[in-house]
């Protein structure tokens, strides 16, 4: 068979694969439109721009860092220079009052008087030194809870008007002494009293006086009557107890006046 030229057949299905590849050679031209070069500039334009904007958050974070160092320094500045301010500043000392002396009479050291007190209220024996201020007299009192009016021994009680109200003049007397003092005194009001050895009725005048028991000074009411014939110029009854002093029965003299007594009149 040398020498003599034989045909070749190929079989179809080889026409069919050549086919198909030279198709498909033309067709990823069409997606491969892009030049190589312009994607590389492509590539590297983006990467300068990644770089740039690392740079700026670089740059600001580096900002903020320095901007946040300078208001803690600014801060603390601030708060070192009140610190100093505070401790520059302080209170005034507070002025001594002066001391407010009383010389005494005869100098003697004043005595501001005793009075024992039991919830506020005065506690007084059965017999207290009784001062009466106008007319600055001493006598001795006897406290008694029995009766309702205090009273005190009053002579020669004499009713007159002056500026169209009722006043009354009357003496009493000065202690270990035959001798009176005169007061004068607005009426306050009248009071029955009925003696109960011989049932008559005895109309008393009633006055305001000022007096002192220990350091308690007070005005109250006092009916004006003859005690010459009792123990005591002086009785202190209910009206001045209720409600301002407590009697303690097993004691006398618990309160003590004031060395040297004060001058007061009956108009304070």
């Amino acid at each position: 068979m040398s020498g003599l030229s034989r045909n070749v057949t190929l079989p179809k299905w080889f026409a069919v694969v050549t086919s198909g590849l030279i198709l498909a050679g033309c067709a990823s031209d069409r997606y491969f439109m892009v030049e190589k070069k312009d994607i590389d500039q492509l590539d590297q334009s983006v990467s300068e721009q990644s770089e740039r904007i690392t740079s700026l958050e670089n740059e600001a974070l580096t900002q903020f860092g320095s901007m946040a160092m300078m208001n803690q320094a600014n801060t603390e500045t601030i708060l070192e220079a009140i610190s100093e301010q505070a401790e520059q500043l302080s209170c005034p000392p507070v002025p001594e009052k002066p001391a407010c002396t009383v010389t005494p009479k005869n100098n003697q050291a004043a005595n501001q008087g005793r009075t024992d007190r039991l919830k506020g209220k005065v506690v007084v024996g059965e017999l207290e030194n009784f001062y009466l201020a106008d007319p600055g007299i001493v006598h001795v009192a006897r406290i008694d809870s029995g009766a309702e009016t205090s009273s005190l021994d009053a002579r020669n009680i004499t009713r007159f008007e002056r500026d169209g109200n009722n006043w009354v003049r009357f003496d009493v007397p000065l202690p270990d002494s035959d001798d009176f003092v005169t007061l004068e005194r607005e009426v306050s009001r009248r009071v029955k009293i009925i003696q109960s050895s011989t049932d008559d009725v005895d109309r008393r005048v009633v006055v305001e006086l000022q007096f002192m028991i220990g350091n308690h000074h007070q005005k109250a009411e006092f009916t004006l009557t003859n005690r010459e014939h009792l123990s005591h110029v002086v009785l202190v009854g209910r009206n001045i107890l209720r409600d301002v002093m407590l009697i303690d029965v097993g004691k006398e003299y618990a309160t003590e006046l004031p060395s040297p007594l004060p001058h007061q009149d009956d108009s304070e």
